[in-house]
């Protein structure tokens, strides 16, 4: 039954993820100008409007994916590079936000273990895990430089679709992202099967990721303990 919980625990909070990342991206495209999003239906905190099957299963077999990239129109933005910069990173943003809030539901229900737990406790203790870690994750992730994540139109938008790394990153970026999942996918297979720490070290995407996310993750940590201090 634990096994249950945790994977449906691990689905809620991947659907709440990208969901929110999603919505940001259209709701702060909508607000500089471009209806595209909305018009195609995206401005909704629907998940079926915001699914990739890939990116999803990668997502939830690897820790890390991507959903359907929000259609946006630069041109009809009021101020362009603006509009361009705030739309692309707007998702990561609100992922580091909820990151922020999710954060102290966790510690008080870590800090609230009962004696006797139920498959309810264990269910909300999974949820609030799984909602932090993945916001923090997803925002972490998204800001890699390949197609089609928010770290690639954020050099779109600073390069104007112009120069040898913007066409790099356009041409190979999407085959490199797939090619460094698969390797940290396999490592950490390899790894937990021979035990070999050959294959942590390297796990290229594993280990930026772990780094990152420990950057990432220290000024919300020391906030909220400063808090509850």
């Amino acid at each position: 039954m634990d096994w249950f919980v945790e994977i449906l625990a691990k689905l809620l909070a991947v659907t709440a993820v990208l969901t929110l990342h999603e919505f940001a991206h259209a709701f702060v495209a909508y607000k500089c100008g471009d209806p595209t999003a909305k018009w195609a239906g995206r401005m909704t905190l629907n998940p079926a409007k915001h699914f990739d099957p890939l990116g999803l299963l990668c997502f939830v077999f690897a820790g890390f994916g991507w959903a359907k990239p929000v259609p946006v129109n630069e041109n009809n933005f009021k101020k362009y590079t603006s509009g361009c910069i705030l739309t692309s990173s707007a998702g990561v943003i609100v992922n580091y936000i909820c990151a922020f809030l999710f954060y102290p539901l966790l510690v008080l229900t870590i800090n609230n273990y009962p004696s006797a737990p139920t498959y309810g406790y264990e269910f909300l203790l999974y949820l609030t895990h799984f909602l932090y870690s993945y916001s923090l994750c997803f925002c972490v992730f998204n800001l890699l430089p390949f197609y089609p994540l928010d770290g690639f139109r954020i050099v779109e938008a600073a390069t104007k679709r112009g120069g040898a790394i913007y066409r790099f990153l356009r041409n190979y970026g999407y085959y490199i992202l797939l090619g460094l999942i698969a390797e940290s996918y396999l490592c950490d297979i390899l790894l937990r099967l021979t035990s070999l720490p050959l294959f942590g070290y390297i796990d290229v995407l594993g280990y930026i990721m772990s780094f990152a996310t420990g950057a990432f993750s220290r000024p919300i940590v020391w906030v909220w303990h400063f808090v509850f201090a």
